[in-house]
Order: structure tokens, then C-alpha cells, then sequence
């Protein structure tokens, strides 16, 4: 099977062809190692930073931008996105701050101050 991958890696956004053969998988068009690697992570575990909102309980029509902790799997997205519209976090709220805990193994964070 060959996919054909875009790297996200840097800004040169090398556009790559992954083709897996016999368990091993061979990458071309990657200007760097680094694209080699996100290449066969694409193709065997890709995995996504997060980023959301989370209601504010005691504001009115406030919400707060949280984002995964680590890069979670993608087939998990739709799990942890369930965990966040369920969650509401009470200001005041600091950068930082654990808005949802143990989520797929990672937390989701706060990234704005919410006072």
C-alpha cells in the first residue's frame, strides 16, 4: 500500500510517499530525518495535539480553550471529545490549570486565563 504524506514536521511541508511492503516501510521525498520519522509514525500510530473549548460554569456564555497535554491517538479523538463537552470548569482559571483529568491517558489543559 502507498499513501502519500504532506509533513508537518517544519514549515517546508515536503510531500512524501510512504509505501508499506512485507512489515517495512519505505519513505522518499522527506528533505530531512525528521520527515522520515512522522511519515512512518503517520502510518502506524498517528497521533494529534488536541484542542477544544470547555464551558465556564459560572460565567454566562464563556468557554475556555484547553488542549491535550500530549499528542493523543487519532482513533481516540472522538472519546476525548466526548469527556470535554460533558466537563465545566468554574473560574477563575489560570494557564495551565487541569481542566480534564486522565483523558486517554494524557489531561486537558487550560490556555487562557479565565478571571
Amino acid at each position: 500500500m502507498k499513501r502519500t504524506i504532506t509533513c508537518i514536521v517544519c514549515p517546508r511541508g515536503c510531500t512524501m510517499s510512504a509505501e508499506m511492503k512485507d512489515g517495512t516501510i519505505t519513505v522518499t521525498g522527506n528533505s530531512c530525518p525528521r520527515g522520515e520519522k512522522h511519515a512512518i509514525s503517520e502510518c502506524t500510530n498517528p497521533v494529534r495535539t488536541l484542542t477544544s473549548t470547555v464551558r465556564v460554569c459560572n460565567r454566562e456564555d464563556v468557554m475556555v480553550p484547553v488542549k491535550s497535554a500530549a499528542p493523543v491517538p487519532k482513533e481516540k479523538m472522538m472519546q476525548i471529545m466526548t469527556r470535554i463537552r460533558s466537563a465545566c470548569v468554574a473560574a477563575p482559571v489560570n494557564i495551565g490549570d487541569v481542566i480534564v483529568p486522565d483523558v486517554c491517558g494524557t489531561e486537558m489543559i487550560a490556555t487562557k486565563e479565565i478571571r
